[in-house]
């Protein structure tokens, strides 16, 4: 009997060139930028097997997140109107939001674990996360579970 598949989230920086770059010829076949598979490992710079072994085994997080609900975490400062701006993120970003949990605020930091569900008009969900933690006041976004 066959394990089963098991998947990981990591961040860009720990993903090997060769993965990018097959996302990469991935991304621009799809837009039809270039009419042939061989076009775009020439235009990336891998070969066609490297891209054949990989094609199935990597896609950028949001390819994968449609009708998923994740689970997010945030270490936020007890600021007035933050909570806010991280949700209008989350709305400007097309996703729903199903649970939100904020602790009570210890030394001016709290806890804040959000549940929000990837529609079929939710834009890059990883652009999402990036916006988050763009924000004054906000110290890490990480991404707990994805069902």
């Amino acid at each position: 009997m066959a394990e089963p598949t098991k998947y990981y989230v990591v961040t860009k920086k720990a993903v090997p060139d060769v993965l990018l770059k097959v996302v990469e010829a991935k991304r621009l076949l799809e837009s039809e930028k270039v009419p042939t598979i061989q076009d775009a490992v020439d235009a990336v710079g891998i070969s066609r097997s490297s891209f054949y072994k990989y094609k199935d085994d990597i896609f950028p997080f949001h390819d994968n997140t449609q009708g998923k609900t994740i689970t997010l975490s945030l270490q936020i400062e007890d600021e007035p109107g933050l909570l806010s701006d991280v949700l209008k993120v989350i709305a400007q970003f097309g996703a729903n939001i199903l649970t939100i949990h904020q602790s009570i605020p210890i030394n001016g930091m709290a806890s804040l674990s959000i549940s929000v569900q990837a529609l079929q008009t939710t834009k890059d969900f990883s652009g999402m996360l990036e916006e988050m933690e763009r924000r004054d006041g906000v110290h890490g976004v990480k991404i707990l579970a994805k069902e």
